[in-house]
């Protein structure tokens, strides 16, 4: 089976998130199931040199873009035997960063054109194009409109795969004609609400939608996670699957990470990961009596639950636990940590910025790990933190859920009230555990011991695309 991957990021070569993480890691994960992967990605200008030098360049031709025609540069590269698609056009990807951008709309409707000009220049024939949120969300639709005809097209069934429903490429009804070139007799396929709407034309014109975890596929129909989408949604449902996503576990791994402190794993933790407490504790500065101490590696966005910190976080702290948090993101939440720091001197320290070395001795010196998200579609941070043996508390969402269970056979704590003092608690639960070292141990032990590969969620995907393949 074929299948192409269409994305606006992949690690390692274009990553701000969990989508660049997932769809390096399960490219590589179906590849060495034998499935012929291939990824197709926006060749942004902020490329590393060490990648931009191994390019191979393939061909260049023109995308229609509603009245005009725009170039578009092909390049590839072939990394741990999957084959990377680049699409380069300097005047909408030679920018820093990905996105956020005035005219993102027609960048990504121009990228979505290009993905499929691009099969007719292969030699390659994809039986699945498996489009990842708004950015790739146009494909299905103007493959039903523009392309369904061709003999090599006929064939290729859609796979949309919603990563955030926050996100869904929204704009006025005045670009249909003039930039994504769609008649107003088809305004219907990516209309909603009276404007268009670019997640919604996918989840109409794709074969089968997935989001990344079986809760967030039955939280999306509620109209508190929905974002507006809900009951469309629910006119969709036959189409929508839930597979939990993994984590490169290769990549992730304390028994070989150089970042760290000491080496260890799910049988010697308990020798390693005391270096890695006090390197973190000399790290942030933090005084070194014995206390539970909280990790957070988290952007500072509203839905992380950081409003449920802003009002609890000086009880959890007067409970005789330390936090070590690095955040990124700016605004009030970072004003708001800055003052925690200084007003719990010793005792809670902060780093802004997005660090990844710096995360990765986070992940293996604290104790516990705290995501309390008002919504988390999947969540990578509490997989790694198994990992690393740094127990997650977690409010009951999306794949927090799927993952992390509180009881004698758990591996972590959670709640589920989005409430402040839900929070306290399950921190001091988590506390009071702490201080008995047998049975905290344990829970370490069972935590580092749970699979969080992606072994099985390969295997899941390549089920979906056998269902899409007999529609």
């Amino acid at each position: 089976m074929n299948i192409l991957f269409a994305s606006s990021e992949a690690y390692p070569f274009f990553t701000s998130g969990k989508l660049g993480d997932m769809i390096g890691s399960l490219a590589v994960a179906m590849r060495r199931q034998g499935t012929d992967v291939r990824v197709i990605l926006p060749l942004y200008g902020d490329m590393r040199e060490e990648w931009r030098g191994q390019l191979r360049y393939i061909t260049n031709f023109n995308v229609p873009v509603s009245w005009r025609n725009q170039y578009c540069g092909l390049f590839e590269l072939v990394r741990q035997g999957v084959t990377y698609y680049f699409l380069d056009n300097e005047y909408y990807f030679k920018r820093q960063g990905f996105y956020g951008f005035y005219d993102d709309g027609e960048r990504f409707s121009f990228f979505s054109r290009a993905v499929l000009e691009t099969v007719a220049r292969l030699d390659h024939s994809p039986h699945i194009i498996h489009c990842n949120d708004w950015q790739t969300a146009l494909i299905p639709v103007y493959l039903k409109l523009y392309y369904r005809h061709i003999e090599k097209y006929a064939p290729i069934k859609t796979i949309f795969t919603i990563h955030d429903i926050q996100y869904q490429g929204k704009y006025g009804p005045e670009i249909l004609e003039g930039t994504l070139g769609i008649g107003r007799e088809n305004f219907h396929l990516v209309e909603y609400d009276g404007i268009v709407n670019y997640m919604k034309g996918a989840i109409e014109s794709a074969d089968l939608v997935s989001t990344v975890s079986p809760a967030y596929v039955e939280e999306i129909l509620d109209p508190w996670y929905g974002c507006g989408l809900d009951s469309f949604l629910r006119l969709q449902k036959h189409k929508l699957r839930g597979i939990l996503s993994g984590i490169d576990q290769d990549e992730y791994n304390p028994a070989t990470d150089a970042y760290i402190a000491a080496q260890y794993d799910a049988d010697s933790f308990e020798t390693g990961k005391p270096f890695c407490k006090e390197g973190l504790r000399n790290l942030f500065g933090l005084t070194k009596h014995e206390a539970p101490l909280i990790g957070m590696v988290i952007r500072f966005e509203s839905h992380k639950g950081l409003d449920l910190l802003i009002h609890g976080a000086d009880e959890i702290l007067g409970g005789g636990m330390q936090l070590a948090l690095i955040g990124y993101g700016g605004g009030v939440y970072e004003r708001f940590f800055g003052e925690l720091a200084a007003r719990w001197n010793g005792q809670c320290a902060v780093r802004f910025g997005f660090l990844p070395e710096l995360a990765r001795q986070v992940y293996s010196g604290s104790d516990l790990f705290l995501m309390p998200s008002k919504f988390e579609p999947c969540g990578l941070a509490q997989m790694i933190a198994l990992r690393y043996g740094s127990i997650p508390i977690v409010r009951q969402t999306g794949g927090l859920r799927d993952t992390i269970t509180e009881g004698k056979d758990g591996n972590g704590f959670s709640f589920v009230s989005y409430s402040a003092d839900e929070l306290r608690d399950a921190c001091f639960r988590a506390r009071d555990a702490w201080q008995d070292k047998n049975a905290w141990s344990a829970l370490v032990h069972r935590a580092m011991r749970c699979d969080c590969g992606w072994d099985k969620p390969s295997q899941r995907y390549l089920e979906l695309y056998q269902q899409a393949m007999k529609l």
